[in-house]
């Protein structure tokens, strides 16, 4: 009995947890044009030539500022398949072959 009481407010704990982290988060798929120039250039530049396929915008706020990152997944020639992720200002995240 005691412990499926400490279980279930673990859990209980958890889920909290788990929402509120989510709560200052916002996803939205983009159009290109809609991506600022600087990330623009370093998407293509990581690109390797392939083609971008899908631009997310996701916007946290961490500590009461506010970052965005733009994903783009991106095809190349030879059908592999890269996620990029970058700063508003052009700043790499994160560079991955799927």
């Amino acid at each position: 009995m005691k412990k499926r009481l400490i279980l279930s407010m673990v859990l209980s704990a958890a889920m909290v947890f788990a929402t509120s982290a989510f709560a200052d988060s916002n996803e939205e798929k983009v159009q290109w044009d809609d991506v600022p120039i600087e990330a623009q250039k370093t998407i293509t530049h990581h690109a390797e030539g392939g083609d971008v396929q899908e631009i997310e915008k996701k916007t946290k706020t961490k500590n009461g500022k506010t970052i965005t990152i733009y994903e783009a997944d991106v095809i190349r020639a030879d059908g592999a398949k890269i996620e990029i992720k970058v700063r508003e200002n052009g700043k790499l995240i994160k560079f991955e072959y799927d």
